[in-house]
Formats: structure tokens, sequence, C-alpha cells
């Protein structure tokens, strides 16, 4: 068994077309029912706003699986240290033994959960879309708008924070990195009324978004709320989609954006991502639409990535060792 560190990780993974395809392959193996995946096994701290999650997936046919424990303490900012963390273990499907521990501080999972953002948007949103909202200024909300550079030409960014200082930082991070202008918006309201591509990436309790805001084409994707205690919509957002999208349909109900809709009838027509990736239900059709996608996470994505960058440092270690 192997031991890989955040340093040999990332020295081999980035943020691009490659690990999308990986993850949009993912969602796609989940939607036709080549998979074991377990509900999500979550541990809550309540007096430190932190919460751990202990996911897996097993694709069938594959010679390995991850099993991944991820752990998010909200108020870790404020003590100088990262939001989230964890772990993966990736296991040899023939034989149970572990292959390698990816100690990876939840790096990993940051990655593969933007790369979903991405593919998310490559389905749903307008093929024209130019401006992106993000709200929240933490990790995700980086990462989420540089996966979306990949699938859109986003010229400007609206960013809505709850601390202007880290609203500023990462309006500097981002404009130094991706070279894209981006405005500190006064309010949610303004980022949503403003931008044809909204992303949510926070840990909120309460609603931020409402669908009285949003303009005719507007595409959403919420990664916030995977926990029965989130939620970034309120339930007018789902009843004003014309498309409403989940990453599993089961596990939003329960953790997701569509645990707060009461009417059953939008709860519904929710499809899966995979059915719009494999074609068999039409994502966007006209640019009039308004779209919603809800991502909660999945232990499918874990799998995919863990034995995507697994492969990745196999290579590496043969190609300096001269194989």
């Amino acid at each position: 068994m192997f031991v890989y560190s955040l340093e040999e990780i990332k020295k081999v993974i980035q943020l691009d077309g490659n690990l999308m395809q990986q993850i949009e392959k993912a969602f796609l193996s989940l939607y036709e029912k080549q998979v074991q995946m377990p509900p999500i096994m979550r541990i809550d701290i309540p007096d430190q706003r932190g919460e751990v999650d202990i996911k897996s997936a097993y694709i069938e046919g594959e010679d390995s699986f991850a099993v991944k424990l991820s752990s998010g303490f909200f108020n870790n900012p404020s003590k100088g240290l990262p939001s989230s963390g964890g772990l993966m273990i990736l296991m040899d499907a023939t034989n149970g033994q572990p292959k390698a521990v990816l100690a990876d501080d939840g790096h990993l999972t940051d990655l593969r959960t933007a790369a979903a953002g991405a593919v998310a948007a490559k389905w749903c949103s307008r093929k024209n879309s130019r401006i992106a909202g993000v709200i929240g200024t933490g990790a995700q909300a980086r990462l989420q708008l540089e996966a979306l550079t990949h699938v859109r030409s986003i010229e400007h960014v609206y960013v809505w924070g709850r601390n202007d200082q880290k609203s500023e930082a990462y309006k500097h991070d981002v404009e130094r990195m991706l070279q894209i202008p981006v405005t500190v918006a006064d309010s949610v309201q303004k980022v949503v009324e403003t931008s044809d591509i909204v992303v949510t990436t926070t840990p909120s309790t309460t609603p931020l978004v409402f669908g009285e805001w949003l303009k005719k084409g507007t595409h959403i994707t919420a990664m916030g709320s995977d926990a029965e205690h989130k939620q970034e919509l309120d339930e007018s957002v789902l009843l004003q989609a014309d498309i409403l999208i989940c990453d599993k349909k089961d596990q939003s109900l329960r953790l997701g954006e569509l645990r707060s809709c009461l009417d059953e009838r939008v709860r519904d027509r929710a499809i899966e991502l995979g059915s719009v990736v494999s074609g068999q239900y039409a994502g966007r059709v006209d640019d009039h639409q308004i779209t919603v996608c809800d991502l909660t996470g999945t232990g499918v994505q874990d799998t995919a990535i863990a034995r995507h960058v697994y492969q990745l440092l196999n290579s590496r270690i043969h190609s300096e060792n001269g194989y």
C-alpha cells in the first residue's frame, strides 16, 4: 500500500478538461445503475460548526473504488485553517485490500466538486453565457469559477460574501489568476439579477436566493446544501425553474435543495444530471429557460477522482524511473 501526500497529489492533478471528463463519466455511470453507492454517513460537531462525511461508491467492472472521509469545519478560517480537510483510501475491488492512501487534505474533494459544477454548466447553461455570479468567497467560490471558465467564456464576475474583506480578497485573487474583472456586489439580489450563471457555494442554513430575482435564461448551480440543515435556495427558485436537475435524486431529497420544496409535482419532475449526459433527457433546449442544478456531492465522484489521480501518480513514478 502506498501513501501519497498532498504535495505529491498536487504535482499530477489539476482542474482541467480531463478531470471534468472523468466526473462526467461518473455521473453517466451513476444514472445507468452500474454503481453501488451507500447513503452518506455524517457526524456533526455543532459547537465547532463542524461535520465529517464518509462517502464511497463501487462502479461495476472497475478494479478499484474509494472510501472517503471529508471534514468541513466552518470556524476554521478565523483560526487560520482551511474549512475543508480529509483523505481517501483506494481499495482493490478484486480482494478488498487497500491500494493507496491519498492524504489530500480535502483537495480532491474540492476539485471533483468544482468539476461537477462545470459539468452542470456545460449541459444546463446558455452557451452564450458571459457573466458569472458567485455567492460565497471561500475555496469553492474560486474553484467553481475556474472550472466554469473551461466550459463557458466568462467575461465578468459578480461576487457577494458576508465579509467585505474576504470579498475584496476574492476579487484580487480572481483578477490576478483568471484575468477576469470582478465586481463586489452589495447584495445577493444584485448578483442574481445581473448574472447569466449563478453558483452558490455557502454552508448557509437559510435561503439566500429567491425566485423573483431570476431572469429568463438564468442557470443556477447550487452546491452548498449537503446536509439536512442547509439551504441556499428558497422554494420559489425551484418553482420558477423550467428544468430542475440534481446529482442523485434520493440524496437531494434528503440533503439538498429538493428537501425544502413542499410541492410534490416540482420534486417529481427533477431529473438526474447523468440522465442528461446520457441523452435520455434534454437539458436546456432554448435560451429562455431557467435551469437549476442541485449538487449534493456523491461517492461516485470520489471514486472517479481517486482512480484518476492514482493512475496519474503511477504514470509519474514510472516516468521518473524510466519504465
